[in-house]
């Protein structure tokens, strides 16, 4: 017992000791208590919340607008992988772009740029305002020579007609909107096959014509002797001899067998619209290598 109380025996220093421990607690626990520690100036309403909010949302919103690349005009005829990505096209699109820039062919409007590549009006509305096409395409100088030749544009008959395999460059020259450089590029496609065009369609693959160019055309001209095409049956023709034909590549092709299979066979050329992929705006030439038996 003893024992016990010793441990309860303090000196005068440790009662000090303990007897001031005890008043800076009591006084630390008043001045918790009876302190405010609030902030003084706090937000008077929650509209100050909310536009301190927009002002953070601001910041984000330029950092944003700041980070994203920056569209400076451009010719689209020369658009790049890369550059076609950066302003939201897909794979399709740039490649439609590609493919018809390698035929050495040009697009000369906005207009003519989506009937390329197919992109959404939308996308256009976005990057046409950037597109810079040469002065000679937006500023068209008057071709004197055109003032002084009276032009008759009126339709001829079949028998009136020329054939477009037998014209000569002058005769070319004589219909509106023909002059020394697309006849030049009507013959130069002509000669590229053995018997020439085989359809008047194919006006539409020689470089330069517009399509009221075109009709000008075959006002006075048509395809009389048209060349000899081995033709492709549509309902047997395998993936390799699809892609034998211009514009049908591999992909489009899978896409051609799988619709026929589904259709149990095409029951005419024109059905080809419904093919994924497939080239809408060249389905009259496509058109010419096909045949359904």
């Amino acid at each position: 017992m003893q024992h016990i109380k010793s441990h309860f025996t303090f000196s005068k220093k440790q009662r000090n000791g303990i007897f001031l421990l005890l008043v800076l607690i009591i006084t630390f626990q008043c001045l918790y208590y009876f302190s405010d520690f609030s902030n003084d100036e706090p937000f008077k309403s929650g509209s100050e919340l909310i536009a301190f909010q927009n002002e953070i949302d601001s910041l984000k919103q330029v950092k944003t607008e700041n980070s994203k690349p920056k569209i400076y005009p451009f010719n689209p005829n020369y658009i790049t992988d890369y550059k076609g990505y950066t302003l939201g096209m897909s794979s399709e699109e740039i490649d439609r772009l590609l493919a018809f820039r390698a035929k050495d062919q040009w697009v000369n409007s906005a207009e003519e740029f989506q009937q390329v590549t197919q992109v959404s009006d939308s996308l256009l509305e976005i990057i046409s305002p950037y597109f810079k096409f040469p002065e000679w395409v937006t500023n068209p100088k008057v071709n004197k020579s055109y003032n002084s030749k009276t032009y008759d544009n009126t339709p001829k008959t079949y028998n009136q007609k020329i054939d477009l395999n037998q014209a000569t460059a002058s005769q070319l020259q004589s219909v509106y909107g023909v002059g020394e450089k697309l006849s030049a590029n009507i013959i130069k496609y002509r000669n590229q096959f053995d018997g020439g065009f085989a359809s008047d369609v194919e006006l539409q693959e020689v470089y330069g014509l517009k399509r009221e160019v075109i009709e000008n055309i075959t006002n006075r001209f048509t395809v009389k002797t048209p060349r000899s095409i081995q033709r492709i049956n549509l309902n047997t023709a395998t993936r390799d001899q699809l892609v034998t034909i211009k514009y049908i590549d591999y992909e489009i092709a899978h896409s051609i067998i799988e619709e026929r299979t589904l259709r149990e066979g095409f029951k005419s050329l024109d059905d080809l619209t419904k093919v994924k992929g497939f080239p809408l705006n060249k389905i009259e030439i496509i058109k010419l290598y096909l045949m359904l038996e």
